[in-house]
């Protein structure tokens, strides 16, 4: 495993936001949704559940995860139960075993672009070939099921999606992702699909069913971090029928986090039985901030071309300005203290990812001093230029 490590490249979103994220006044390019505090969340829980919070042994928690959260998970989807279902701590560390497990040497994987950048580097660094299905930027980033058909070679194995995306909120329509599900049955390719945006679609029609409610061998990945709004518990989740390959991940977890936190899989379990109810929350502070971000850039629409999401808590403008979106974005967090991430960041070896983006967070609450800060930026410029 030393080998792997040595080959990964920076990881280019950690690194920036290492330097920016707690440094800056604004943190505008939040990719998770606002989050609660631990007694916010314990008041949505039960008395019981308060007494038994203060009385919780720190204690080491079985590998697989308890048997409440497991509980807890399994009832978020339509056909798993808890035996269907492994914790890790965070979706990255269940990208980063699953991605290793499914895919090494002589075997092809087919992901989509844009992508979180481990989903395609560990991969990739494992000796796996990839290629790359970019989403169509033009048509509402919408995702080819041909283009992934024409990508199918006889070693192909995996098939990884990322819905609602990261960073373009992108979310395929039911045939589309009916017909992707139906290609990986009839082909034997294992869909992997990071769902942690799941639940956060202001129109509710557009939410997917999951991965693993459709298909007995596909990989489910979630997390309590962003639509639940919950990163600083790192749980996550695998979700698949396949239990050789649970067990697979079961073993190799034991080279990592081992087991999770205690008190993290109890606030874990517990948010999840208020999961409709926090989500709410979270849609109802989206669905409040999307007009307020439509009205900013329409003020400044020589310089921006904005969609909203069609689910998740980010967006994926374009800068139309000369200076091109990396200054702008570097000046912006140095002069101003908003925080953004240029294209660069989503840069692919698999695909050219359009290097006039942003990625832009919709779903914490107040934008408004973030946005009147960005706005004296852009008026500071343009006063500079005259």
């Amino acid at each position: 495993m030393s080998e792997v490590f040595d080959r990964m490249p920076e990881f280019r979103l950690e690194t920036y936001l290492s330097r920016w994220e707690f440094a800056a006044r604004y943190h505008l390019t939040a990719s998770d949704a606002e989050t609660l505090t631990v007694g916010e969340l314990l008041e949505l829980g039960s008395e019981e559940d308060r007494r038994a919070f203060g009385e919780l042994p720190l204690s080491y928690t079985e590998t697989w995860g308890s048997g409440r959260l497991r509980e807890a998970v399994a009832a978020t989807y339509g056909t798993c139960a808890p035996e269907d279902v492994l914790v890790f701590a965070g979706a990255e560390e269940a990208i980063f075993w699953v991605m290793q497990v499914l895919a090494g040497p002589g075997d092809h994987v087919i992901m989509t672009v844009p992508n979180y950048q481990s989903m395609e580097t560990v991969p990739l660094v494992t000796g796996a070939e990839v290629t790359g299905v970019l989403l169509d930027e033009a048509d509402g980033w919408r995702l080819d099921v041909d283009a992934v058909r024409a990508a199918v070679r006889p070693s192909t194995r995996v098939v990884a999606v990322n819905f609602p995306n990261n960073p373009t909120g992108a979310v395929p329509d039911h045939e589309t992702w009916r017909a992707l599900v139906e290609l990986c049955e009839e082909r034997g390719l294992r869909l992997v699909s990071d769902e942690v945006y799941r639940g956060l679609e202001t129109d509710r029609e557009r939410m997917l069913p999951q991965a693993a409610d459709l298909s007995g061998t596909a990989v489910s990945i979630n997390v309590m971090s962003k639509s639940y709004g919950m990163p600083g518990l790192r749980i996550g989740w695998v979700a698949s029928h396949d239990h050789a390959l649970l067990e697979t991940l079961e073993r190799h977890k034991h080279y990592t986090s081992i087991c999770s936190s205690a008190p993290s899989e109890f606030l874990a379990t517990v948010a999840l039985g208020a999961g409709e109810r926090i989500q709410a929350r979270n849609r109802g502070i989206i669905s409040a901030n999307l007009p307020v971000f439509a009205e900013f850039f329409a003020a400044h629409e020589d310089l921006f071309a904005w969609a909203p999401p069609d689910g998740g808590c980010v967006a994926f403008p374009r800068y139309l300005g000369a200076d091109g979106v990396e200054t702008f974005c570097r000046e912006l967090v140095e002069t101003a203290g908003v925080v953004l991430l240029p294209a660069s960041i989503y840069d692919s070896r698999l695909a050219a990812v359009p290097a006039d983006r942003f990625r832009i967070g919709v779903g914490r609450r107040d934008p408004e001093p973030a946005l009147a800060a960005f706005d004296h930026f852009l008026a500071g410029r343009r006063a500079s230029r005259v």
